[in-house]
C-alpha cells in the first residue's frame, strides 16, 4: 500500500514560564490540529472512517532531547502517528514567576508541522506513484 499526502498543517506554541519543551511541543501540535478539517478523507476518498490514516509530526524545539515523545504522540487524535523532534524553535528572555517555575525565566517556543497521509489501494492493487 502506498501513502499519499493529504494535508499539511503548521502549529506554533510556547511555554511562557517553565521552559518545558514537552509542554510547548504538545501545544504546537494541538494548535495545528485545531485548524485542520479532514472531511475530504471521508467525502472525497470515500472512507467510512479514518482507516489507513498516518500522521507524522515534525517538531522543532531548542532542546529536543527534553521532549517526551509519548506525551506528544498522545495528542494526535487520529491515525497511526509518528514523530521526529529536531533542534529549532526559540528560547527568548521572559520573566521569572516563582509560583510557576522557580529560577526559570525563558520563554520556549515550539514549531510543529503535521503531515496527514492516507494509504491508497484500488481494487486490491496498489496505485502507482506518478
Amino acid at each position: 500500500m502506498s501513502r499519499k499526502r493529504f494535508a499539511i498543517e503548521l502549529g506554533y506554541a510556547a511555554d511562557l514560564h517553565g521552559e518545558d519543551m514537552t509542554k510547548a511541543a504538545i501545544r504546537a501540535v494541538r494548535d495545528a490540529v485545531s485548524r485542520i478539517c479532514l472531511c475530504g478523507i471521508v467525502e472525497i476518498c470515500g472512507r467510512d472512517r479514518f482507516q489507513d490514516v498516518f500522521v507524522h509530526a515534525e517538531i522543532a524545539v531548542p532542546v529536543p532531547e527534553e521532549v517526551d515523545h509519548e506525551a506528544v504522540l498522545a495528542v494526535i487524535p487520529i491515525g497511526e502517528a509518528s514523530l521526529n523532534v529536531t533542534k529549532g524553535g526559540m528560547s527568548v528572555p521572559g520573566i521569572e514567576v516563582p509560583c510557576f517555575a522557580p529560577g526559570v525565566s525563558n520563554i520556549v517556543i515550539a514549531c510543529a508541522a503535521l503531515t496527514v497521509s492516507i494509504g491508497m489501494e484500488k481494487d486490491g492493487a496498489e496505485i502507482e506513484e506518478a
